[in-house]
């Protein structure tokens, strides 16, 4: 059955944080669930896995870590759904299940093109972590069917792990074999295959760069237009705001090692992905159309478990002080998301700012019961911060309450800022992609009214 993005419309049955094994039958059980962003019908979700567009039939396929039997972590499968939109979502059966080698974790799936590993010309290849109790090893499994069944690899695993913490590889082609970065405790190490069967360690990155507040997870690297490569790399904790989050390194792939660009990247000169809290594990879909680098991450939720970010787009910049830069901005499909203009701050809606960029600007979001976000525009120091402490419901975490700050990076005489509010987070962007913040609130009842100073807003529903 095909199931549209508005779950607030929709009585399924979906279990609740403290109410394991009580099923939610009404949606007002379930105040906080999206409007427009992918969550699952039910239970634990967490990291978005196998991410891949199918060109011939126009589907974009997400795979996720699901736990089917409660709204807890616990014995990892793979979920799945599917889009032609990037907003409108299919769920189906779950396609990978554990097995006598280990519980399914993290990883990522390709479209062999060209048969390298003997499974049919164009079968999705999916390559994931198995854990076991003495270990960690790596995987795959074909489909046939596009995407929709798999089957396991007789001759699994095909990387046997040697430590602990090896996993969450994701796969891509260079050139002539396919490579593997793979999260090994707190570095990142390479592998090449011929026929994703048989993997040759090439060299290891990171373990004197970036933040190491925790461990290293959900690497990825990307090759982006200008030549230049990108490392993203997750971890938990150590995020720049506490918790978890993504961090990334520029540099040079030479195909066997990756070389930063700037040596001066310490714990206290990380570049980080997003500036919020709650945005973590992102990926981008292999195939993406265009050459495009479509991505997206988690949001960890306290009742339905977890929904994923909107589509964002990924690219390289430079910013004032002649660096590069990693930018994110809503996908266009997200953009479509756009409806009508209106006056009043619906309860799921997108806000478009026009920052005075000679002053500060103060932007609050609130409702009746003086539950509020106050965001600011610093211009001296060149900050955006987001303080949700008066947000609503912060009680479940002793670190919830918090503001989080991102640099500007560019200096502009005007700033637009995109605001995408949804019942239980905010995704803030600036328009022309310099920096990203997104992070999770939880208010007693919608945010009805806002307030903009050193700027104006136009406000728009949800088509």
């Amino acid at each position: 059955m095909t199931k549209h993005i508005l779950f607030g419309l929709l009585s399924a049955t979906v279990l609740l944080a403290g109410c394991a094994g009580k099923p939610a039958t009404h949606p007002t059980d379930e105040p906080f669930r999206s409007v427009y962003h992918h969550t699952p019908e039910a239970n634990w979700m967490n990291d978005p896995n196998g991410m891949f567009y199918d060109e011939s039939a126009g589907i974009w396929h997400l795979y996720y870590q699901h736990n089917p039997f409660g709204t807890t972590w616990g014995p990892m499968h793979w979920g799945h759904a599917t889009s032609t939109d990037l907003l409108t979502w299919e769920e189906h059966p779950i396609v990978l299940y554990p097995d006598s080698i280990g519980t399914i974790f993290s990883g990522s799936a390709v479209i062999d093109k060209e048969n390298t590993a003997g499974f049919g010309e164009n079968a999705i290849v999916a390559i994931f972590t198995q854990s076991e109790r003495i270990g960690q090893h790596q995987s795959i499994a074909y489909s046939t069917d596009g995407g929709y069944t798999f089957t396991k690899y007789e001759s699994n695993p095909v990387l046997m792990g040697d430590i602990a913490d090896f996993r969450d590889p994701k796969v891509t082609w260079d050139g002539d074999h396919w490579l593997m970065t793979l999260a090994c405790q707190q570095e990142i190490r390479f592998y090449a295959s011929p026929n994703l069967k048989e993997w040759t360690y090439l060299s290891s990155f990171g373990k004197d760069l970036g933040a190491h507040g925790g461990v290293w997870e959900c690497p990825e690297l990307l090759k982006m237009s200008n030549d230049k490569y990108v490392l993203l790399v997750s971890i938990n904790p150590g995020g720049p705001f506490g918790g978890s989050a993504t961090q990334y390194f520029v540099g040079d792939w030479d195909g066997k090692e990756f070389k930063v660009e700037s040596l001066k990247l310490k714990d206290e000169s990380s570049q980080w992905l997003d500036y919020g809290k709650d945005n973590y594990s992102t990926f981008t879909f292999h195939n993406s159309p265009d050459g495009r680098l479509v991505a997206m991450g988690v949001v960890p939720t306290v009742a339905f478990r977890s929904q994923n970010t909107i589509a964002r787009d990924l690219f390289l910049f430079t910013d004032d002080e002649g660096e590069f830069r990693l930018g994110s901005v809503p996908s266009p499909e997200s953009l479509a998301l756009r409806g009508e203009e209106t006056k009043y701050l619906p309860d799921a809606g997108i806000v478009e700012l026009t920052l005075d960029g000679s002053q500060d600007a103060l932007i609050t979001l609130s409702n009746d019961k003086g539950e509020k976000v106050v965001m600011n525009m610093d211009v001296h120091r060149r900050t955006f911060s987001m303080d949700r402490t008066a947000s609503g419901d912060c009680s479940f975490s002793h670190d919830f309450a918090a503001r989080t700050v991102a640099p500007l990076f560019i200096k502009r005489d005007i700033y637009k800022v995109l605001l995408f509010i949804d019942h239980c987070s905010i995704e803030a962007f600036d328009a022309e992609g310099a920096w990203s913040m997104t992070n999770l609130v939880f208010p007693s009842e919608p945010y009805n009214h806002l307030e903009v100073q050193g700027g104006e807003a136009k406000i728009y529903t949800i088509r």
